[in-house]
């Protein structure tokens, strides 16, 4: 267009556009100022086309978003919504909040519109910002025309009841909680623990939600902040499995414990006098048994090169390591009570997990006896099956993994069951040796295209006869002190149970079965108490990386 013709249109067009301005403006000197921004984008605009079809549609366009640019550089201190969804509402004049204090009164307008469900927020925007038409609009949402009507009726009362209303914050806002450590007990995904709980936002959403279901609105005001924010985390958090949806409420989907001082040490009193029953007798028997120097139980770690002839057999230290938790963890199955199953109470996520998730809360001060045992770098009992063998294992403070591989451990245990498999029957490619070579599993020396050999460094229990040899051993002593684990277990599951949300019981209920068992916990005391009274001894830094690994039949 020509720059005459681009003229008359503006002269048409700068009365309307100054009684627009006016209309939406705080003062006359402002309105001045948008009106002349408007005339000016207009023009150039103008100046760059050929093929308007509707001019008028074509300036109210424009005049629209210099209006939102307008209220985006006055009111950028706007709580939780954007100053473009709510700028033609607030200049609404038919408007039914009277506006005293204006500054004042747009503020905690704008933060009550963020109360407004996700639905009415739409319609407002649409209705009062892109001046749709109501047929439209619910056109657009594929709901009916009375839907529409209903929505922007309600929205002004759920506004001028949020006027009217003192919003109290809880504790949380002011001393938000930081969940103190978190783990899983079953499959992982795609998706780091991390990834849902990176930010205090999430864990305090869920956090405000463990013994009570909450709307987002309850929970927003809770922490004291937007509930525009609230609703897109908790949408996430509902989505994958760790909150669950009841009508217009929503109460966590995992466990969060938050341990007393008592509690903890209640704790470890039981898993410090079980150990060591259990974990003593278990090493005094397989030492003085003689099974450890059994034909069948393979493992060639050594921090020496591999020998190109035969490959010495591993320090008995060493082998320990890797029994004594498999063993303390898989004998004596048959007298642990099983009455709830992983899938009564396991959640499947989209991302193709499958586990119970569970979050501690710790306060900041807390006094715990001076021989307590921490937790440090613990993931495990980790396992995966190719049919024929188990790839099991665990990483804790005294081995050397990398986080990357505990995401990838399904993955990578069958990867290892079947180059262990094919290397029985003939070597391996280069490739595949420098593979296992850097996760520590196996040490070359030589020439691969030359005199070259392999040595596999973890434990490997070669027939089923061993391996049911060494679960004898466990289970003998498990029976042995039977009494005594019920006897240390019952006050501690009582007390647990009692700090546990009652939705939540089962799944801890189906944790406890396994106390004395595949538990961490009593794995960890295991290890420990051997090491404190000099039994076990320390790997050394080259051992680290294949400890408590083993490869075992099914």
């Amino acid at each position: 267009m020509n720059r005459q013709e681009a003229e008359k249109i503006i002269t048409e067009y700068v009365k309307p556009i100054f009684g627009f301005a006016l209309k939406r403006c705080k003062s006359l000197y402002d309105a001045e100022d948008l009106s002349q921004e408007i005339a000016i984008r207009v023009f150039r605009a103008l100046l760059g086309k050929d093929d308007i079809v509707d001019i008028s549609k074509f300036i109210w366009t424009i005049a629209h978003h210099t209006l939102s640019n307008y209220y985006r550089d006055t009111a950028k201190n706007m709580v939780g919504v954007s100053v473009d969804e709510v700028a033609e509402l607030l200049a609404d004049p038919c408007s039914e909040i009277e506006l005293g204090d204006q500054g004042e009164i747009i503020k905690r307008l704008q933060t009550e519109i963020a109360y407004l469900s996700k639905l009415q927020r739409k319609i407002v925007i649409a209705y009062y910002f892109e001046n749709h038409k109501q047929a439209d609009i619910a056109r657009d949402l594929g709901i009916p025309l009375g839907t529409v009507k209903w929505h922007l009726f309600e929205a002004k009362k759920e506004l001028k009841r949020g006027m009217d209303t003192m919003r109290k914050a809880s504790d949380l806002k002011f001393n938000p909680i930081k969940f103190h450590s978190y783990g899983i007990n079953g499959s992982v995904g795609t998706k780091s623990p991390d990834e849902f709980f990176r930010s205090a936002l999430s864990q305090n959403i869920c956090y405000c939600v463990r013994n009570t279901a909450k709307t987002i609105a309850e929970i927003a005001d809770d922490l004291g902040v937007s509930p525009v924010y609230v609703e897109t985390e908790v949408e996430f958090l509902e989505e994958y499995g760790f909150l669950q949806a009841q009508k217009d409420k929503y109460m966590i989907n995992f466990i969060i414990s938050e341990p007393t001082a008592e509690l903890l040490t209640m704790q470890n009193d039981m898993y410090k006098r079980a150990a060591e029953l259990f974990a003593n007798d278990l090493y005094d028997e397989l030492t003085k048994s003689g099974i450890l120097e059994d034909s069948d139980i393979w493992c060639h770690q050594t921090d020496n090169p591999v020998l190109l002839t035969k490959s010495p057999k591993a320090d008995r230290n060493f082998i320990l390591w890797s029994l004594i938790p498999y063993i303390a963890a898989q004998s004596g199955e048959k007298r642990m009570d099983d009455s709830i199953s992983f899938e009564e109470v396991a959640t499947y996520r989209p991302d193709g997990a499958h586990n119970i998730f569970h979050a501690s809360v710790v306060p900041d001060e807390m006094i715990l006896p001076d021989d307590y045992v921490y937790m440090k770098n613990w993931c495990g009992p980790m396992w995966n099956g190719d049919g024929e063998r188990i790839f099991w294992q665990i990483d804790s403070e005294w081995s050397d993994r990398r986080e990357e591989f505990r995401l990838s451990f399904g993955e990578d245990a069958k990867r290892i069951l079947s180059l262990y498999a094919r290397e029985q029957d003939g070597p391996l490619s280069k490739d595949e040796y420098a593979w296992l070579s850097e996760r520590g599993y196996i040490k070359t020396n030589g020439d691969y295209d030359g005199q070259f050999k392999a040595s596999w460094q973890i434990v490997i229990l070669a027939s089923d006869e061993i391996r049911d040899k060494l679960l004898a051993v466990g289970e003998r002593i498990k029976a042995r002190y039977q009494a005594d684990f019920e006897e240390l277990k019952a006050p501690y599951a009582e007390a647990v149970l009692k700090s546990v949300p009652a939705h939540l019981r089962k799944c801890k209920e189906y944790e406890l079965q396994f106390i004395f068992h595949s538990d961490g916990w009593f794995l960890l005391h295991c290890v420990t108490a051997l090491l404190k009274n000099g039994k076990l001894k320390e790997p050394s830094a080259g051992q680290k990386k294949a400890l408590t690994t083993l490869i075992v039949n099914r």
